[in-house]
């Protein structure tokens, strides 16, 4: 394990995974796939262009040939797959683009794996692909119930991955990840909506009641769990990873405007998206049994995300300012009704 191709690394997770894999092992390579579509921002990778280990290429992981190529000419020996579409509010408005990275480009990059004899094909799915959790915590053997475009695509994505185990013998592994927060968040995702927006005194939407609960970690926390299951997990084995922490959306909310010192009249209860699974809970014992613990609490992840939002608004504020934002912003949010302000 000496070339990685990761793709979707210009992306959230993604590149700080990639920025971290680089820090930790001075053997390896790096190459970042990336279609580059609005959620991927070269700006998330600027501090690795000078290491002679990186590299980059813009390419979308559905396009067969060239995902073929670069897998051939750049040696690559392991693949780790963070490409997707997954905000479930797009995936509402917008349920084909998800298929196709989702599921199909999936199996565009299985297929350069298997022709060119892979040594690890990693996936990186989402605790959603289990459903409302409304006790108890979902096991990695439990049935998948996506209940949204998105985790549907990502369930997708997961059966396909196991089959090239089963079909072929391809050495894959996945992780499913809770609720990532961090820097470099695109700011159509709740917390960092929710950040940018207290920080413009703008209200923040919560959804219905506010009650739904997620597992929130820190995403150092995540690309610490995939590097593990990469050199000690097993092949063809799924791996949970998350905090084992729930908190209720409407608490987040709360914490972020304490954290910025605004006040909780910021607060706007809107009418629910459809669908929304109330309850995600994670059984970590599988991941944990190879070493991992996550070192952040819920607590410590915010306060570390509200701080590099604050410092780092050169980096979100033309995002919110494009029309590409403006667009989904009114899109998603423009047709709701208030319920009710805090």
């Amino acid at each position: 394990m000496r070339n990685l191709l990761v793709t979707g690394g210009a992306g959230f997770i993604g590149s700080n995974f990639a920025r971290s894999m680089l820090a930790k092992y001075p053997g390896y390579r790096l190459a970042v796939y990336d279609k580059l579509t609005y959620a991927g921002n070269l700006e998330n990778l600027k501090d690795l262009w000078d290491n002679p280990r990186f590299s980059f290429v813009q390419g979308d992981i559905a396009d067969v040939a060239k995902v073929d190529g670069v897998v051939g000419e750049l040696k690559i020996d392991t693949i780790v797959n963070f490409a997707a579409e997954t905000h479930v509010d797009r995936s509402l408005l917008e349920p084909g683009s998800f298929i196709m990275t989702d599921v199909y480009g999936t199996y565009a990059l299985l297929e350069a794996a298997k022709k060119h004899g892979v040594e690890r094909f990693h996936q990186v799915s989402t605790d959603e692909v289990y459903g409302a959790v409304l006790e108890g915590r979902s096991l990695e053997t439990d049935p998948l119930e996506a209940r949204s475009p998105y985790s549907a695509s990502k369930a997708g994505g997961d059966l396909l991955v196991l089959s090239y185990y089963t079909s072929f013998g391809l050495p894959v592994t996945i992780t499913r990840g809770a609720n990532n927060i961090g820097p470099y968040q695109y700011p159509e995702k709740v917390v960092p909506l929710f950040i940018t927006n207290a920080i413009d005194g703008q209200p923040l939407p919560v959804y219905g009641d506010g009650l739904q609960m997620r597992d929130y970690q820190y995403v150092l926390d995540h690309c610490e769990a995939i590097d593990v299951v990469l050199h000690h997990g097993a092949p063809g084995q799924v791996y949970n990873a998350g905090s084992e922490v729930e908190t209720r959306n409407v608490e987040m909310a709360r914490q972020i405007l304490d954290l910025l010192h605004r006040p909780h009249s910021l607060l706007q209860h809107v009418t629910d998206r459809p669908g929304h699974d109330r309850r995600y809970a994670l059984d970590c014992t599988k991941i944990r049994a190879l070493g991992w613990r996550p070192r952040h609490t819920f607590a410590q992840a915010l306060e570390e995300t509200v701080r590099w939002y604050v410092e780092n608004e050169a980096w979100w504020r033309p995002i919110k300012e494009g029309g590409y934002f403006r667009e989904y912003y009114a899109r998603n949010y423009g047709h709701r009704e208030t319920i009710r302000d805090a």
